[in-house]
């Protein structure tokens, strides 16, 4: 049976406390299963206004809605606001989602300090992000995680070494169209990268004629060439005034033929995979550069 991985970006406070129970409902009721990867630190989103000069990001904001979606205390929290801590504050949550049967993983420590500068920041640096969003995992759920998608597909050298030397059985990083393993200029990462093969809704609301009222059309005809793809979800936005939107994507997927799966029920039924680079690019739609699928690597 051809299958739809699903994962869950979890980016912000207000997504853990408020959308993550939703999206956990409306799978079980769905019969479906996901994967969700949680922002473990302080919610910092504020000092996203420092994106305002990146290209593609005014863009965006305007497009979809930032402040209905994510509230003004989320857009005010790191700036005039203090930063809650969402491990501290939602590892009820984040057990309850493990103990209803959801794979999980991690997505950052702090989400806009990965997204910001992990592309420019070297080896200490990225090793003391990462080691306290393990830390923080291992406080939370008692076991080492296994998983990682990073926040904004923002990546470096240092990281998917580490992911490699931390033993993660793969990772999400990435944005491509099948699972590879990676390489970066060169060098082999023996840390299966499973990435997001399709758009997300923030990237196609409001553009090319797309709206709400048929982006999950849009979608479900990307998805009926009937091969395996992974779809990456927001928190904020499918666990909130955008889940209509979700629920017929599930729908739709079922109607097509696919079982939705987590990333390690997907990665389970994958056979060798080949190696490709990974490069920088740009996706329409989303601000800045991202983590992609390059070409085939025949390093030996």
């Amino acid at each position: 049976m051809k299958k739809l991985a699903l994962q869950v970006h979890v980016d912000t406070y207000r997504g853990t406390k408020e959308g993550v129970p939703r999206l956990v409902d409306v799978l079980q009721r769905h019969h479906a299963q996901a994967t969700f990867f949680f922002s473990l630190g302080p919610d910092r989103t504020g000092r996203a206004i420092k994106r305002v000069f990146r290209k593609g990001f005014i863009g965006k904001v305007s497009r979809t809605s930032v402040l209905e979606h994510y509230g003004i205390k989320t857009l005010l929290y790191g700036t005039l606001l203090p930063s809650p801590d969402i491990g501290k504050r939602c590892a009820d949550i984040m057990r309850g989602v493990r103990d209803a049967g959801f794979e999980i993983g991690i997505h950052c420590f702090d989400h806009i300090r990965w997204q910001d500068h992990v592309a420019n920041e070297d080896a200490k640096w990225t090793e003391r992000e990462m080691q306290r969003a393990v830390d923080r995992y291992v406080d939370i759920f008692g076991e080492a995680p296994h998983a990682h998608a990073a926040a904004g597909w923002q990546l470096n050298r240092h990281a998917l070494r580490l992911m490699q030397r931390m033993g993660f059985d793969y990772c999400s990083d990435t944005r491509g169209k099948h699972p590879f393993i990676p390489t970066w200029q060169a060098e082999i990462v023996a840390c299966p990268q499973l990435p997001t093969t399709l758009p997300t809704l923030d990237e196609l609301v409001n553009r090319d004629g797309i709206t709400l009222e048929n982006v999950a059309e849009h979608l479900l005809q990307l998805t009926s060439d009937g091969a395996d793809h992974v779809y990456t979800l927001h928190a904020e936005l499918e666990g909130g005034k955008w889940m209509p939107v979700f629920e017929s994507l599930i729908q739709g997927w079922k109607a097509q033929g696919y079982e939705l799966v987590s990333m390690q029920q997907y990665l389970q039924g994958l056979g060798n995979m080949p190696r490709h680079e990974v490069l920088m690019g740009a996706i329409e739609g989303r601000s800045g550069t991202l983590a992609m699928q390059g070409g085939r690597s025949f390093v030996a």
